[in-house]
């Protein structure tokens, strides 16, 4: 029997690409799963009906499914998701935070509007669903979240400043609430994905042929780390990285401190820029560990 077998399984963003293919691996685990999709376009703008379409190819499988089309942006939305797998399922062992859009442009061109949208819908909504989902999880002594960042904010990407600035504030909420989580076995992990996707296509010199994709380049290949990430031994405050059917993990390392002491001036430290800037035998620096329960 699978370890997924009668988990229960919300998968945000899931009417299509990534979290599609999520819900569906688990739902042919035996996981009981939460499909939420507004159903809008990729900059976030109308709704429609692909979770149903989900469900209903998930039920075709013999698998166990059901919709929601709340939006994640939207606090009570948010609530919404949860209380589905509540209502439907009685609990919520798993949360994989895939919900996002794009507005990209290069910052001089950039809105406020175009930040605080992409911002609400994945920093906010990915802290949103978690929030209603935290407390559940914590009582029962059991959860697995995962939030879906993007090489755009760890490692950086012309012209999407709004979206690169929010997949890397998921970083942040992790690692803290990996700290806040451990002693309940609730386990947050993040998820650094790279398939061909109706959003990647609207990225400027990446569009792909989503009929027929390179089949390195299918979504599906993303999957196994969400599981991965999702599992009863899963990792607790890691960064995997998924594309072309290959996983990795990456890592905020520390070099060996300059040490000027409590007279440290900027004419102390000038000279010693090579030092400060060699990253040679840099480490990751020790998670503190939680304080407190409760």
């Amino acid at each position: 029997m699978s370890e997924f077998e009668g988990k229960v399984a919300v998968v945000t963003g899931a009417g299509g690409g990534l979290g599609r293919c999520h819900a569906i691996e688990f739902a042919k685990r035996g996981a009981k799963v939460v499909v939420n999709d507004l159903g809008g376009s990729v900059d976030g703008t109308g709704q429609g009906d692909m979770a149903d379409a989900v469900v209903a190819e998930i039920e075709q499988l013999g698998g166990t499914a059901v919709a929601n089309k709340a939006s994640v942006s939207d606090r009570e939305g948010a609530k919404s998701i949860v209380q589905t797998a509540v209502d439907a399922f009685g609990r919520i062992d798993i949360l994989v935070n895939n919900a996002g859009i794009l507005r990209d442009k290069t910052f001089k061109n950039m809105t406020l509007d175009e930040w605080d949208i992409v911002m609400n819908v994945h920093l906010n909504g990915t802290a949103y669903v978690t929030h209603a989902a935290w407390p559940l999880m914590y009582e029962q002594n059991y959860g697995r979240i995962v939030f879906t960042s993007s090489g755009s904010g760890i490692f950086g990407n012309f012209g999407q400043a709004n979206y690169g600035a929010a997949k890397m504030g998921m970083l942040g909420l992790m690692n803290v609430l990996a700290l806040e989580g451990a002693n309940h076995n609730v386990r947050v992990n993040t998820l650094g994905p790279g398939a061909a996707t109706r959003m990647t296509n609207t990225v400027p010199g990446r569009s792909e042929d989503l009929g027929e994709p390179d089949p390195l380049r299918h979504p599906k290949l993303v999957s196994p780390a969400v599981l991965f990430m999702c599992s009863e031994d899963a990792p607790n405050g890691a960064v995997i990285h998924a594309s072309n059917g290959n996983f990795s993990m990456s890592q905020i390392v520390v070099n060996q401190p300059v040490e000027l002491g409590a007279d440290a001036v900027y004419e102390d430290l000038e000279p010693l820029r090579d030092r400060l800037m060699d990253m040679t035998g840099a480490k990751p620096r020790e998670r503190r560990q939680p304080r407190r329960r409760g």
